[in-house]
């Protein structure tokens, strides 16, 4: 092993498996891997939000979606019910990825579990580290990912998107959401979906 931590190795294995990602945007000027992005994010977003939290969560929050691409949405049928088992499925393919690297990189079992456990959403409103896990992951979404989302769905599909969004947030992240810098036409729509946006 090199000097490096085990958190210090456990994120650059998990960049290196985000950087494969053959889907690109562009950041600041630079094509970059798409779930790289979303990483980095992640991590930016849980250390604003709750600055204090457990190796573990960040663990969880760099992982979140490690290798998504690799379970396309079109591999599963259409509709709501082919959602569903397309993420639960993804739930266990980012679990169990992230699970591989931690190993390699020295974690003991009990964290390789509970980054999987968060990983996999178990327990969200009951467990409090998979409900913060939550939190940053809406609050990303809401940051960076719903004004191109917006264009793209008509207003009924937004609607039950955002109030679903909302609904897995908790109250801290409902406060955290109402601050962030939306442009007045989409805050308009937000206060329509989910009520009075500040």
């Amino acid at each position: 092993m090199d000097g490096k931590g085990r958190f210090t190795r456990a994120v650059e294995r998990f960049d290196a498996a985000n950087a494969d990602d053959p889907n690109h945007e562009t950041v600041d000027g630079a094509d970059q891997p798409k779930e790289l992005v979303y990483a980095r994010r992640m991590t930016a977003t849980l250390a604003r939000f709750a600055p204090n939290a457990s190796e573990i969560v960040r663990l969880a929050a760099r992982s979140q979606h490690i290798r998504r691409w690799s379970v396309p949405r079109t591999d599963y049928p259409n509709g709501r019910d082919g959602y569903r088992r397309w993420r639960t499925h993804l739930y266990g393919v980012h679990a169990d990825t992230a699970a591989t690297i931690l190993r390699d990189v020295g974690y003991d079992e009990p964290t390789v579990s509970r980054v999987a456990s968060l990983l996999r959403k178990e327990r969200l409103k009951v467990d409090p580290e998979v409900q913060l896990l939550e939190d940053v992951a809406c609050l990303v979404f809401l940051e960076h990912y719903l004004s191109d989302f917006v264009p793209k769905h008509d207003e009924q599909k937004l609607t039950g998107v955002l109030q679903k969004t909302w609904r897995k947030m908790s109250a801290a992240g409902h406060e955290a959401a109402l601050a962030l810098d939306f442009p007045s036409e989409l805050r308009a729509f937000l206060a329509r979906a989910v009520g009075p946006v500040r």
